[in-house]
């Protein structure tokens, strides 16, 4: 009895819980909501607060993808775009339950995950996703952000980080 259950420690120690990655995606979600839903009491469609000579904070709906990709079509993109997230999830949750272990993989994942459930949420509630982060230099500006693109950004590059880490070991 007492064999088995360290065998059992040692697996959970291997693999990991998936608990605490889903937790992190949780508070993100629960941080980009949040801050969406100052945005769309604060503030009106167009608004904008100079915070400094390169940053505002503006209202803007993008119905399209990242960068508005296909935000000037007729609003099927809105069901597309709201499959793809929803498929993305799910294929995420499965990877966590394969690679909870993994910790900067799994940290990736999360961020990833409460990202895109974040611009999920908001495809369902409003048809749009809420943007209010704008960079800009002189008269060029970066396409406006939110919190979860932030964390799936943040995501993407720790995951390209763990790919790099995971062949060096290999080699």
């Amino acid at each position: 009895m007492a064999g088995a259950r360290t065998m059992s420690s040692a697996s959970r120690s291997r693999g990991g819980s998936i608990w605490p990655w889903l937790g992190l995606a949780v508070i993100i979600v629960i941080i980009d909501q949040f801050t969406k839903t100052l945005i769309l009491g604060y503030y009106k469609l167009g608004d904008a607060t100079y915070v400094t000579s390169f940053f505002n904070v503006v209202r803007a709906h993008n119905t399209g993808a990242a960068f508005s990709f296909l935000a000037d079509h007729s609003g099927w993109q809105r069901w597309l775009f709201t499959a793809i997230g929803v498929g993305a999830a799910v294929f995420i949750v499965w990877m966590l339950k394969s690679h909870a272990g993994q910790k900067l993989f799994s940290f990736s994942m999360a961020c990833i995950l409460g990202g895109a459930v974040g611009n999920v949420v908001d495809r369902m509630m409003h048809g749009y996703v809420v943007d209010f982060l704008s960079f800009h230099a002189g008269n060029w500006y970066f396409p406006a952000f939110n919190a979860a693109d932030s964390a799936i950004t943040l995501g993407a590059i720790c995951l390209i980080v763990d790919e790099i880490r995971r062949v060096r070991r290999g080699k």
